[in-house]
């Protein structure tokens, strides 16, 4: 039961923070659309069908090859000693049908102590026709970028360890064709992801018995990419770092009946765009920090940069204070910077280790992408394999990602025959 103080402590503290404030702060309404962007988006597509039916709640779930994704620490609680997996995502079927993601990963793991593992990502973004300035068509291309992935774990404690991934990506957007007269290139990145588990398989909720898992991580943190050489001085796009906090909780009722809750906080590390207005024929920063810093100082600054809302007068124009800096509505900045926090929560349900049930949701702030939607999936295992399927059901009609289905096909290389991987074993873990 004390596992769950942190859970409670944070639902509540995002609850009561997402409420509309009154008086003279700003509420979510006033708050402006200022969606944060970043370099190599693909990085951030969940290609697991399992976590995906599960509302991207994933930090925290029990371990399987798919951990190379969510949380590499968590390889040395694997159930078995090794395991490969392959998945297939057709992507933003609402706009074209020709854009995919493949995913593919394994691991391997010694003595629950020590685990290695490794992962290929290919995403494809089908096939675009290229024209110059009149129109004319230069020639058609397939652009494409693709991740790999190599993972080690170290097991710290009986219920902790921590895990670190080397990351390479390579985007080729335009095969090298100029873009406005302009010559491009390929951008390329090293990447490295940070994670931490820990995990009790003897957590008790009165008399049920289960298993608690808290769970963090930090991806991709990495260079900026530039896909070409003008304008040297310009800051670069930023890789989707992001930081993850998870917690799951696995209740076993007997030996055929084990019920999985996860809950992910996400929370992405790229500075907020600042405010800037064009004032008497000049671009003015009217709140916020300019992006064009470092990759860990872009980090640290993404806890505290969002600009929030702009204090205007009567006509409409913005109010200056007397040091030359610009009024910023009491509140606003610190709100906004609540509305970069996304919530996932998921569900699972498994009748014998043969049979999962599914379900999730996941949500993302309006002005922050709106990324809203309900996730249902369903799992089968049957001795060394395992199918998983996740269906994406958007609250808006005009979602891209609405009706997106996900493939996963796992099969167990080696099992473990001493036992030594978890604290001890739990029917149910998939």
């Amino acid at each position: 039961m004390k596992h769950f103080i942190l859970v409670i402590f944070s639902l509540i503290t995002i609850i009561s923070f997402s409420q509309p404030t009154s008086g003279n702060g700003a509420s979510n309404q006033d708050l402006q659309l200022n969606t944060i962007t970043s370099a190599l988006p693909f990085l951030a597509i969940t290609p697991d069908s399992r976590a995906g039916a599960m509302g991207d709640a994933g930090s925290a779930l029990s371990a399987s090859s798919f951990s190379l994704y969510w949380n590499t620490s968590m390889l040395n609680f694997a159930s078995e000693k090794s395991e490969i997996s392959v998945s297939y995502t057709p992507w933003l079927r609402q706009l074209t049908n020709d854009i995919h993601l493949s995913y593919v990963s394994g691991y391997y793991n010694f003595n629950g102590r020590h685990s290695v593992g490794g992962s290929l990502r290919f995403f494809s973004l089908g096939e675009i026709t290229f024209t110059d300035i009149q129109g004319e068509v230069i020639r058609d291309d397939k652009p494409s970028e693709f991740e790999f992935v190599a993972g080690y774990a170290f097991r710290t404690s009986p219920r902790t360890s921590v895990g670190l991934n080397g990351k390479f990506a390579y985007s080729n957007l335009t095969g090298g064709l100029p873009v406005a007269g302009v010559t491009t290139k390929p951008g390329i990145a090293g990447a490295a992801d940070l994670s931490f588990t820990f995990l009790d398989d003897d957590s008790r909720i009165g008399n049920l018995k289960g298993e608690y898992t808290f769970a963090t991580t930090i991806n991709n943190i990495g260079n900026k990419i530039k896909y070409t050489d003008v304008g040297s001085a310009s800051p670069g796009d930023f890789l989707p770092m992001n930081l993850k906090i998870g917690n799951a909780y696995k209740a076993k009722f007997d030996k055929y009946n084990v019920l999985t809750v996860s809950f992910d906080i996400q929370k992405l590390l790229v500075p907020t765009p600042a405010l800037y207005e064009e004032i008497n024929g000049e671009t003015v920063l009217l709140s916020g920090k300019s992006n064009n810093v470092g990759v860990i100082s872009g980090m640290l600054q993404s806890f505290y940069d969002a600009p929030g809302v702009v204090a205007r007068d009567d006509a409409g124009d913005p109010i200056q204070n007397a040091d030359g800096s610009y009024e910023v509505v009491n509140g606003s900045k610190f709100k906004e910077e609540l509305t970069e926090i996304n919530l996932a929560l998921g569900l699972e349900y498994w009748y014998n280790n043969i049979l999962a049930i599914r379900a999730g949701f996941f949500y993302e702030n309006k002005n922050k992408g709106d990324r809203q939607y309900f996730n249902l999936g369903a799992g089968f295992k049957y001795n060394r394999f395992g199918v998983d399927i996740s269906y994406l059901a958007a609250l808006k009609r005009a979602n891209p990602l609405a009706n997106t289905i996900r493939f996963s096909l796992r099969m167990i290389l080696g099992r473990n025959t001493d036992g030594k991987n978890s604290q001890s074993s739990v029917k149910g873990e998939s």
